[in-house]
């Protein structure tokens, strides 16, 4: 009849507009997406590592996104051979840790400018270098050398050998040691967790 005809082109248009409008704004928003790529991650990480001046600032609750995203960009590493990398030789500025120590927390001398490590895996040698500022007063350079011992194909074993600060330099205890996990790396970023359960995010400043 007529006004069946009727119904039926209302409920046409009725079923067009409505798909239009989008019934369904989960699947649109990416809810069930099937998973962000490592250029987004490493993109995320930075942006908040910037943001809380390299873990210094952070809030529990930045602290618990930097670990997830952490985490999703470490899944990435398909092959964990990473000290085999050439890309690992060179030198590095660190872009966040959860280390208190590194990051000077709690101490009465503060770290300005970069802090820097570099690694040469041809040696098996490794260095970290600062600049850290006494009682708001002085600047002095400071750095440690460490020698590495392959434990596998992703993790050394850390042995601290000698510490300068400024013109002074002394050996290192043998009790100063540690390890270290290369668990991602590519051409311009390194994610490494150290034997204290701390996370370190680098990026790639220069090439040895």
């Amino acid at each position: 009849t007529k006004m069946n005809s009727v119904i039926i082109l209302v409920l046409f248009c009725m079923m067009r507009s409505s798909s239009s409008l989008n019934l369904f704004p989960r699947l649109s928003n990416g809810l069930f997406k099937s998973g962000e790529n490592a250029e987004s991650l490493k993109r995320n990480i930075l942006e908040l590592s910037r943001k809380v001046n390299r873990g210094l600032t952070e809030t529990a609750e930045d602290r618990e996104n930097m670990q997830k995203l952490f985490g999703k960009l470490e899944a990435k590493n398909l092959k964990n051979n990473t000290l085999t990398n050439p890309a690992l030789n060179g030198v590095w500025l660190l872009e966040y840790t959860t280390s208190d120590s590194i990051l000077g927390r709690g101490s009465s001398s503060s770290k300005v400018g970069p802090i820097y490590q570099t690694i040469n895996t041809i040696n098996l040698t490794a260095e970290n270098s600062e600049t850290v500022n006494y009682f708001g007063l002085l600047n002095v350079p400071r750095k440690v050398s460490a020698t590495l011992r392959v434990m596998s194909p992703s993790k050394v074993a850390v042995q601290f050998q000698r510490f300068t600060i400024g013109p002074i330099s002394f050996q290192a205890p043998a009790s100063f040691k540690g390890e270290l996990d290369v668990t991602y790396l590519d051409e311009d970023l390194r994610l490494s967790r150290g034997d204290k359960g701390n996370i370190f995010v680098l990026t790639k400043f220069k090439d040895l």
